[in-house]
């Protein structure tokens, strides 16, 4: 009992804000970029942008992978202890990286990254100033035509004005998860991300105890093999789509064939797998 302490560790609480504060971050970039691409360029390169933006996406977390990779070679106490007195190697099961090492890297690459945002204009380009494409341009000038012909607003009560965001959000999220479509894209979505972040948690655990390989090695073979090829798929689906100028139907038609041969080919993992380690005592005898 005198060797047994509670843990008194707070670290958790500062990994838990920073994780909160990346997160609000990152939010903004994908809606408004999307939403950006969408109003000012062309019809038929939309895809393609919004490709491109998924696969650069993509290609963050296999730099993070390899970076773990390099960290996890480095001892956890590096710069505050000899290493030449450490006498076991990232092979050994005590071994414990550098994890910290990449919270510090990430975070002064996502600081200078979010610099040049400052330097944005305030006011963006009108839409026919951009492109020829009227589309969007047109439909603010209709949106302003309507506004001019109505009669002038009533000034609201002042109770209606207390929680005005909160009541236009729900009105906007009700129309759109009452659009059918959306719905159904935003449910596979979800079961593809589901499986697809389960897949990165546990195979480099998976690599490490029924392969014997170090984790650092596991990091930098899923950042080498898996995510890359998710990055070309994207891409190249982006290609296909202004090839064929595919509508909203064409576009689902196309999602709903890739996605159930990629259920097909996943199935396949069933059959593959290895025996399970030999521990004495457990699953043979000691004889």
């Amino acid at each position: 009992a005198g060797c047994e302490k509670e843990p008194s560790s707070y670290m958790w609480i500062y990994i838990f804000l920073g994780n909160m504060l990346r997160g609000i971050g990152e939010t903004p970039i994908t809606p408004l970029g999307i939403s950006y691409l969408d109003d000012f360029a062309k019809e038929e390169d939309v895809p393609v942008y919004v490709a491109c933006l998924h696969t650069i996406a993509m290609l963050g977390p296999m730099f993070g992978f390899l970076l773990g990779s390099l960290c996890a070679k480095l001892y956890v106490d590096i710069g505050s202890v000899d290493l030449g007195s450490i006498t076991i190697t990232p092979q050994d099961s005590r071994w414990v990286g550098a994890w910290w090492l990449g919270f510090l890297i990430g975070g002064v690459t996502s600081f200078l990254a979010a610099i040049p945002f400052c330097f944005l204009p305030k006011s963006l380009k009108k839409p026919e100033e951009a492109n020829n494409d009227n589309t969007s341009y047109g439909l603010l000038e209709n949106m302003g035509t309507t506004r001019k012909a109505l009669p002038p607003a009533k000034p609201k009560p002042r109770n209606q004005l207390i929680y005005p965001f909160l009541s236009d959000f729900y009105t906007s999220l009700k129309k759109v998860l009452s659009n059918r479509m959306y719905f159904t894209f935003l449910c596979c979505s979800l079961l593809q991300f589901s499986s697809f972040i389960g897949f990165l948690t546990y195979k480099p655990k998976y690599m490490e105890q029924q392969y014997g390989q170090s984790a650092s090695k596991s990091n930098f073979l899923i950042g080498l093999t898996s995510l890359p090829p998710v990055g070309i798929g994207i891409f190249l689906g982006g290609l296909i789509m202004k090839k064929y100028k595919m509508s909203i139907i064409g576009a689902t038609k196309f999602a709903f064939t890739m996605s159930f041969l990629a259920y097909v080919t996943t199935l396949l993992h069933f059959f593959v797998g290895c025996e399970n380690h030999v521990v004495a005592g457990m699953t043979v005898s000691y004889e």
